[in-house]
């Protein structure tokens, strides 16, 4: 496991070895609010800061933005006290934390929110069979900029080390991404430059209210596994772009086909996306999909497929997975 107990630094943040536990959804929230059951099930999967970094659950910048009933929030500035006792949480067990950053787009229930839901397009999102969504116009796009950069300023507020924006699993800045979603005949559609144009808006907004001296990485669903989606040269070209923008690191997962491919398996099987990225950018490139052992983490880094393996059902299922493998049990 030479490789993966490795240290690094990304930005300014230095990781004691190259695991990563990526965001996954705890439905712990209480009206968006950290609640006891959100600080029990942090605590137990970072204790004895064996993991690398820890990224949160996808948090919602806005009430539109909203996935699900339990889901975490940081729209508000009331938000921030409860979000610092996280961080303090995971900082106690000795890992650092970021905070992923989401809007759901045309994925948000309009009985959760209350309010109509919006996406690229007036499409349908393949991810699930949802309501079309109204078509984000001018005045909506300057929105989203904003409140994705008021919650980069309240992650910072609350001590995360960093933040994560959300562009996979079929949520709004993917449905930018994918020409699935993406049927805007506008600067923001058609070609792969136009859909990543919020993108950029959206980085260089989070630069500006948090700093350069920051760490901001994006999750990428470079690719969509579906027939018209987004491929692995999309993705490459688009992660790219990123670095360029101002990017620390680049996440990989799916698109719209969400964080699992069928008929796709073993160890890393998101791998093929994330080495065409590696040839494309500088900055560190995390990869996480079916990981399960230390070993296929410690292949995949030899390889040269990423920098940094995230490792989540496992740590899911066995909360002292990390511990076993970083300590050669």
């Amino acid at each position: 496991m030479r490789l993966l107990r490795e240290p690094v630094t990304i930005k300014n943040v230095t990781l004691k070895n190259r695991l990563v536990m990526p965001p996954m959804a705890t439905e712990k929230a209480d009206r968006g609010a950290v609640t006891a059951a959100t600080l029990a099930w942090y605590d137990e999967k970072s204790r004895g800061g064996f993991i690398g970094l820890v990224e949160t659950e996808h948090c919602y910048v806005s009430p539109e933005g909203q996935a699900s009933p339990c889901q975490l929030s940081i729209s508000r500035d009331s938000d921030v006290e409860g979000l610092s006792r996280l961080v303090r949480t995971v900082h106690a067990n000795g890992s650092p934390l970021v905070a992923q950053l989401n809007h759901a787009g045309s994925l948000a229930k309009e009985e959760v929110t209350g309010l109509p839901a919006y996406g690229a397009s007036a499409v349908t999102n393949p991810r699930r069979g949802t309501r079309v969504p109204v078509a984000l116009d001018a005045a909506g796009l300057d929105k989203i900029v904003r409140d994705f950069a008021a919650a980069a300023r309240r992650a910072k507020e609350a001590g995360f080390d960093g933040v994560e924006l959300h562009s996979a699993h079929g949520y709004l800045l993917d449905q930018f991404y994918s020409p699935l979603t993406n049927r805007r005949g506008d600067e923001y559609g058609i070609s792969p430059e136009n859909r990543v144009r919020l993108h950029g808006r959206v980085i260089a907004a989070v630069r500006e209210a948090v700093g350069d001296d920051y760490l901001v990485a994006l999750r990428l669903g470079a690719g969509d596994y579906m027939p018209g989606g987004a491929t692995a040269e999309d993705g490459a070209r688009a992660a790219a772009f990123f670095e360029r923008c101002g990017v620390d690191m680049i996440s990989l997962s799916g698109g719209m086909c969400g964080y699992i491919v069928p008929g796709l398996d073993g160890e890393g099987y998101f791998s093929r996306l994330s080495a065409a990225v590696k040839e494309k950018v500088s900055v560190p490139v995390l990869l996480t999909g079916g990981v399960v052992t230390g070993a296929g983490a410690e292949k995949l880094l030899w390889e040269g497929k990423a920098d940094l393996i995230g490792v989540g059902r496992a740590i899911l299922q066995d909360s002292g997975w990390a511990a076993r493998v970083m300590s050669g049990a």
